[in-house]
């Protein structure tokens, strides 16, 4: 059974992305942080960070990611190609310097990260502070926590919709605690996003509705809130 929510200009399904594929419309652009191996767990980072978090393991972490469902698509990022670069043709790389040894705190993974862009060339780099457990919207000002363990920062989620040629509906197969949708809200677009974990799809659902309704403060609502239910 797949539930479906239609928040505003986002639509968003708890669900398998491999079962809801089939049934969406066109989108401009497919941006997304999927679940690419590197076999993430939660007791690892607890003992690491010291926090209480209720973090999950990530479905499908286990094992290497399958890029090919979303290759057909005319504007693709990829996060976390680096694990499945051999199943991937020749294509841009985004690179997210966190900055880390900026913050004076130890750092768990990786000090950058890497996405694979389709059609496009060449490097391009956004640097955006993330000391350890600290979200650089945080920092920002916004007060936004990390709800997710893979959670990437708002700001870094609206540069990669810049670099997908600014698309008007960007759809997030992963979204995980609804990022992506939230920068597309902010930045006036069109959403559709999927996830299977009804925990994050929870938290991505109350994360986007704050979006548009900050959104809506500056234009006429458009639609309230509306769960049309469950289908098979």
């Amino acid at each position: 059974m797949t539930r479906m929510v239609v928040i505003g200009d986002a639509t968003l399904y708890l669900g398998d992305c491999m079962d809801i594929l089939p049934t969406l419309d066109k989108v401009d652009a497919v941006i997304t942080d999927p679940p690419y191996g590197m076999n993430y767990k939660p007791e690892k980072w607890k003992k690491y960070s010291g926090e209480k978090s209720e973090w999950m393991p990530i479905h499908g972490d286990n094992q290497k990611f399958n890029p090919a469902p979303f290759l057909d698509y005319e504007n693709v990022i990829l996060w976390g190609f680096n694990y499945y670069s051999d199943l991937l043709p020749v294509g841009a790389l985004l690179i997210w310097d966190k900055r880390c040894n900026e913050s004076g705190d130890k750092m768990y993974g990786a000090s950058i990260e890497c996405a694979w862009m389709k059609n496009q060339s060449g490097t391009r780099m956004k640097r955006l502070l993330h000391g350890g457990v600290v979200n650089a919207d945080s920092i920002n000002g916004n007060n936004e926590k990390r709800f997710h363990p893979t959670q990437k920062p708002v700001a870094l989620m609206k540069w990669c919709i810049e670099q997908a040629g600014n698309p008007k509906t960007i759809f997030d197969p992963f979204m995980g605690s609804g990022t992506t949708g939230v920068a597309a809200i902010q930045m006036g677009r069109k959403f559709i996003g999927i996830e299977r974990e009804p925990k994050y799809f929870d938290i991505a659902c109350e994360r986007i509705e704050n979006a548009q309704r900050q959104q809506s403060l500056f234009e006429q609502p458009k639609q309230k809130i509306e769960q049309i239910g469950m289908f098979e």
